[in-house]
């Protein structure tokens, strides 16, 4: 008689990594957003209020989905990319507009991020539909079979937000390329993104305009915010000013709580205290690709590939950006910048990584 299978426990290193970045992030938060809050709605603790009642709720909605067999979420795979393909309809029809972006819906007082959800509907459409291929990922038909239903979602997610569609995409083509015993075809899809990246370019000036700001952003009014960010790193030298006492945040850099928070974090905490942060983010991928190569099966192990590679490609171009290194592209980093929907969805996404944790071999 066949033993029945012994469940493991958590992943508890991972999960003291997120209850570290969680609380470091609410802290820098506040340290950051507490000037804004007063100036805006006079309240210092707006912003950390609001992102602290999203942490709950996904830190709540974690615990449960970690309980739950990652497999049971099968049925409702083809509903979440539905879902997700409908709700950025309604972005483009009847969202709602913020510093020139239409990226929110509004339910009442309440209002989200579609493109939140759609990152985490991808992972687990692609995860099941890629197991259940019959054969293997090797050829060039299968492949863009497998590409195609990600492109609509890419497509719409990008109209408005171009950021959260290149991620979406990289989530794509990393699932794939995972799948994938042969990999030389990826070089062919490498050279025909780029050309499709150049032609998407082109036809909107104001993206053009963005890689101009990019390599000169002294000459152009809307490189105000890139440079800001940039004295706010060189300021931070090697061990900060200290938690509290970065100076760009007092209304120099714009926005300093959401995608240029990196910044801030260098004034305060110097190279020193950005470097930890960074190596926080490291362990966390480092845990998800241990549980990755030892999931119970094919199904486990690309759930967990599509969150690894969510978490590095989100990470790597908040940190470009704020750099200078890419263009801007308006990208948060994960559990630190303000944004209840994506602090929210992240943790729901974490909470599907610890269920096939607790299936490991």
């Amino acid at each position: 008689m066949k033993r029945p299978e012994k469940r493991a426990n958590l992943d508890y290193v991972l999960l003291i990594v997120l209850v570290m970045l969680i609380g470091a992030g609410l802290v820098l938060l506040y340290s950051t957003s507490a000037y804004n809050g007063q100036n805006k709605f006079q309240d210092a603790y707006y912003y950390v209020k609001k992102q602290g009642a999203a942490t709950v709720l996904g830190v709540i909605g974690m615990l449960i989905v970690a309980k739950i067999d990652y497999h049971k979420w099968i049925p409702f795979a083809n509903l979440g990319y539905l879902v997700s393909i409908i709700l950025s309809v309604l972005v483009m029809l009847v969202g709602e507009e913020y510093n020139g972006s239409k990226r929110w819906l509004s339910l009442g007082p309440l209002s989200f991020q579609p493109s939140e959800f759609s990152k985490v509907a991808i992972i687990l459409f692609l995860a099941c539909l890629i197991s259940g291929q019959k054969k293997c990922v090797d050829n060039w038909r299968s492949m863009l079979c497998l590409m195609l239903p990600v492109l609509p979602v890419t497509a719409l997610v990008g109209a408005s937000n171009l950021s959260t569609a290149i991620i979406i995409l990289g989530i794509g083509v990393v699932l794939i390329f995972v799948a994938s015993p042969k990999y030389i075809q990826f070089i062919w899809m490498g050279i025909l993104g780029i050309g499709f990246m150049a032609i998407f370019l082109a036809l909107e000036s104001y993206r053009l305009e963005r890689l101009a700001i990019w390599r000169n952003p002294e000459q152009y009014e809307k490189g105000y915010q890139t440079l800001q960010g940039l004295y706010a790193i060189g300021s931070g030298g090697l061990f900060g000013r200290g938690i509290g006492q970065s100076v760009q945040k007092l209304g120099f850099l714009p926005e300093a709580q959401n995608d240029m928070i990196f910044s801030i974090i260098c004034e305060e905490l110097g190279l020193f205290g950005a470097g930890m942060i960074i190596i926080l983010f490291l362990i966390l991928i480092w845990r998800f690709f241990i549980i990755a190569i030892n999931a119970k099966d094919l199904l486990g192990a690309l759930i967990v590939t599509g969150a690894m590679a969510h978490m590095m490609i989100q990470v790597i171009l908040n940190i470009a950006v704020v750099t200078n290194s890419i263009p801007n592209t308006g990208i948060t980093l994960p559990f630190i910048s303000y944004g209840g929907t994506s602090v929210l969805f992240l943790l729901l996404e974490m909470g599907l990584v610890l269920s096939v944790s607790n299936l490991v071999r």
